[in-house]
Parts: structure tokens; C-alpha cells; sequence
């Protein structure tokens, strides 16, 4: 009789429960575990419509007398979650559901958290609407909805008052953008513009230092910012800020990062970048 004292590996144990739900199964015991099925997202909204989900994005939507709810799916619980206490109340369509049939709009794959409206989109302002604001931010060519919805979510955090984008090469409003910016997409100026270079010197005309992020500016971040009013400018990762851009912004600077790795994420960048000129702004 042999007295096999090798350790088991996981793959061991992997096979070995699976071999046991074989036997249990074909015995009639309890079936063998099957993964669920993924569900692919359904069609899209009706035409002029974005769907928008999640928890925090849903209540900051309600709370923005500038957003135009047009319909909701609700679960029970995230029907107390939000603190909703008669859906026929509310001045649109609201549907208690069960959380599988937000799946089938979503698709499995989305994070709706039991919650998920039909909404008009916001309206971007004119770029000579922005108002007091001392800090805005301008995306060159940013595409990825996660990246700017996190863009957003730093935007609102450090106080910026508006994001400029091109009309063109940017994401459109959407349940992955609205969900990464965690209710960010309420709280600030969405400014679209046709020409970012024409964009950038009306900032400079209104006042603006235009800082471009660049892995090879010539200056720290932190030397770089002067007068009172800052607009940070990043491009796409990979290719950065396009030349006309780097050309036409007042100053280019670097995040100074002395480990190995010398780049970060733009939505990353953006983050410490706002910190930074916030901190300069607040002196």
C-alpha cells in the first residue's frame, strides 16, 4: 500500500471536487456547480435618451433640477437605499423591478446596484459661460468613458469648474461614463468645443495660465503655475497632447516621478495635477 504524503496543488483540488460533483450528480445528489450565464446588454435607449445606473449616479441625477428623468427601474432595495419612499410619487415613470431585469438592459457585466433611469442629456455650455471659475480642466482627445468619468470624479473633488472637451474624439454621456464619475457628471460645466486651439487662446483671453501635461515638459508642475486662474490641459494616453496643443498652451510641464515607472493614467494624472494647482490657487 503506498503512502503518497505529496502535497496537493490547487489544480489538484480544482479537479478533485469536480470529479466529486461528477459522481454526486450522476448518484442524484446535488448537481454539479454551473457559473451563470452572462447576459449581453439589450438594446439601446430610445433616440435623444442615455441610460444612466448605480447608486450614487441615480441620486445625484434626482437632485439636479437640470436633469430630466424621463423613466426608472428600481429594486426594493435600492428603493430604500435612496430613501424613496412612494415611486408613484415621483414626477416620472418609476417601476419596482427585480434586479435580473436590469440585467437585460445593462447586461450582467454593469455594476447598476438595483437602480437604473432613462434621462435626456445635459447641455453642454458655450465655453464663454464659464463664469468666476479659477480652475477648468481640458481634455485633448481623451476617448476612454472610464478615464473620464474618473477625470470627472477629481474635477468635482478639487473644486474645478468646468471640463472642456472637443466635440468630436470625446465619449458622449453614458451609463459606463456617469457610473465611473460616480455622480460627478451633476456637479460641474461640461464645456464641448469645435477647435481646442481656438479654445485655448479665448482662455488665455479670459485670463488663463494653460498648463499642458507633458511626460518631457521642461518644468516641475508645482514651478510652473502663476497668475490666478489655471487650465490644466492632458491628452490621450499613448499619444499626449497633439502638437497644435502643445504649441498653443501658455507653459508644458511634468508630474515629477523619481520611481521606475515615469507616466501615469490621465485619470490619475489629473488627480494629482487638480491637487497641485489647487493647492497653489488656495495660497
Amino acid at each position: 500500500m503506498s503512502n503518497d504524503n505529496t502535497p496537493k496543488t490547487a489544480k489538484d483540488t480544482h479537479y478533485a471536487k469536480l470529479r466529486r460533483a461528477h459522481r454526486d450528480e450522476k448518484a442524484g445528489g446535488a448537481p454539479a456547480f454551473r457559473p451563470r450565464q452572462p447576459v449581453p446588454p439589450g438594446e439601446n435607449a430610445a433616440d435623444g435618451l442615455v441610460r444612466l445606473y448605480g447608486l450614487h449616479t441615480v441620486r445625484a441625477a434626482l437632485d439636479n433640477p437640470r436633469r430630466r428623468i424621463r423613466k426608472m427601474l428600481v429594486t426594493r432595495n435600492a428603493a430604500e437605499r435612496l430613501a424613496i419612499a412612494d415611486l408613484a410619487a415621483l414626477p416620472f415613470k418609476a417601476e419596482l423591478v427585480e434586479p435580473k431585469d436590469i440585467d437585460k438592459i445593462t447586461g450582467s457585466d454593469a455594476v447598476h446596484q438595483g437602480v437604473l433611469i432613462e434621462a435626456e442629456p445635459l447641455k453642454p455650455k458655450r465655453l464663454d459661460a464659464l463664469g468666476d471659475t479659477k480652475l477648468v480642466l481640458v481634455l485633448d482627445q481623451v476617448t476612454d468613458p472610464h478615464n473620464v468619468g474618473a477625470i470627472l470624479r477629481s474635477a468635482v473633488a478639487f473644486g474645478a469648474g468646468a471640463l472642456i472637451t472637443t466635440a468630436r474624439h470625446s465619449p458622449q454621456e453614458s451609463g459606463v461614463l456617469a457610473k465611473s464619475a460616480s455622480g460627478a457628471l451633476e456637479h460641474i460645466d461640461q464645456v464641448e468645443v469645435k477647435n481646442l486651439a481656438d479654445a485655448l487662446e479665448q482662455l488665455h483671453e479670459a485670463g488663463f495660465q494653460t498648463i499642458g501635461l507633458d511626460s518631457d515638459g521642461p518644468a516641475e508642475l508645482e514651478t510652473s503655475f502663476s497668475g490666478e486662474k489655471i487650465a490644466l490641459v492632458l491628452g490621450a494616453e499613448g499619444k499626449g497632447l497633439r502638437q497644435k496643443t502643445r504649441e498653443t498652451v501658455t507653459t508644458l510641464a511634468r508630474l515629477d516621478m523619481p520611481g521606475a515607472i515615469r507616466s501615469l493614467n490621465v485619470s490619475n494624472a489629473a488627480a494629482v495635477s487638480l491637487y497641485a494647482a489647487r493647492k497653489f490657487l488656495g495660497k
